[in-house]
Order: C-alpha cells, then structure tokens, then sequence
C-alpha cells in the first residue's frame, strides 16, 4: 500500500517537473524569437561568429584536426545520422517486443522533423554570410534543426532507455551522455559558421520542449497500459 502510494507520488513529481520544463522551454524559445524578429541580436550574433574566426572570416580559430572533428561531430545532428540512428533503435525495440516505444520514439522524431521545417519556413531567417560558413547549408537559419532535432532525437530515445535501467548511476550516465552530445552538435554548428548563435539557442529551447513533452505523453500512456512499462521485460 505504502509503495503503491509511493510509486503514484513519484509519478506526479515526474510530471510536474517535465510541465515546468515545457513551460520553461516555450517561455525562452519564445522571448529568442521575439528578439531576432526584431533584429535584437544581430550584434550578439556576429560578435560571437567573428571572435570564432582568424582574421579569414572563412577560417574557425583551431587547427585543421579540430575544424574536422567539428564537421564529424556536427554529423551526429544531421538527418541522413538521425535516421540511422531512429530506424537501428525502433527496430531494436520492435525485435524486444517493444513495438508501442518503437512507435512512439518514431511519432516524437518525426513530428520533431515536421515542427522544424514549418518554423524553418514561418522565420525565415538568412544564415550567416557564406563567407562565414564552412560547411554547405540548404534551408532556413531559425531555429537550428540539427540542435532541435537532436535534442528530440536523443532525449526522448535516452528516456527509452532509461525506463529499462533499475540503476540511477546507469540513468545518469544515459542522459548525461544524450545530453552532451545535443550540447556538442548545438556548438558545432556555431563553430562552422552555419548558424548564429540564437539559431542554436531556440533550437535546444524547442528541442527540450519537444523531448519533455513526449516524455510526460510517456508517462501518461504507460498509465493506460498503452505502452510498455520499464518493468516488462523484452523477451
């Protein structure tokens, strides 16, 4: 009974934490937007691109093994690696019998991938001048989709897997490594020259919004048996 009460008490704290995440999220993903709709951080931006370059506004500060280990470690946000990444995991769970999170970590990364392409459109913002970049771009600047999307991607497969660990020093370890590299990729793209800063700001806001959301949908599924809870075990 105690543990019953217990395990429902732990539940709520779960998802009064992940609510003020959200809140917090959308509230700063916001105010950025609001900011560089009125070219506020224009300047911000460009102080922190130019004081990444040598006096070649084409040339990152660095050797040439940190500039490519920069362009590899930015890879780990871009779509081809993502889909990879996805595909490899849900696949796993549904081999584990654990087909409702196979789906739900697809449903999260592919309305994650949605989301980002129509604010991309919505913004509309220019990237940094070409002269900057040292790597080749396709689409909009605002926000960033490779920190958003990592951030959903990674997160939200990071909880997946941290629903089968009992151990918190293996939970820890789960998403301090899921965060660092939503951290790294974010920072690459700043570094390249592919992106302004604020780009990479909204898009980890927006990135934990998305990923705190679709662990409180989780949660509140696991609640009505529609999907797998952390104690079944995969056969």
């Amino acid at each position: 009974m105690i543990r019953d009460i217990l395990d429902i008490a732990r539940q709520e704290i779960r998802l009064l934490i992940l609510f003020l995440i959200i809140a917090a999220s959308l509230t700063g993903f916001a105010n950025i937007a609001d900011e560089v709709q009125e070219g506020e951080t224009h300047a911000f931006d460009l102080m922190v691109l130019e004081s990444l370059r040598t006096s070649d506004p084409g040339d990152p500060v660095g050797p040439d093994w940190f500039e490519d280990m920069a362009r590899d470690v930015t890879a780990l946000g871009s779509t081809a690696l993502l889909v990879l990444v996805i595909v490899a995991a849900s696949l796993y769970l549904f081999l584990a019998r654990k087909r409702s999170s196979g789906l739900f970590l697809i449903a999260a990364v592919v309305s994650g991938t949605l989301a980002s392409t129509f604010l991309k459109a919505l913004f509309g913002r220019s990237r940094p001048d070409a002269i900057y970049q040292v790597a080749e771009t396709y689409t909009a600047s605002f926000p960033s989709g490779h920190s958003f999307l990592s951030a959903v991607a990674y997160l939200t497969l990071g909880a997946l897997l941290m629903r089968a660990q009992p151990r918190r020093r293996m939970k820890a370890y789960i998403f301090t490594l899921a965060l660092i590299i939503v951290i790294l990729v974010g920072l690459t793209r700043i570094y390249l020259g592919v992106h302004w800063t604020t780009d990479v700001l909204a898009g980890w806001s927006l990135g934990a919004a998305w990923a705190a959301a679709s662990w409180m949908i989780m949660l509140l599924l696991q609640r009505r048996n529609a999907i797998e809870t952390s104690e079944e075990k995969m056969r």
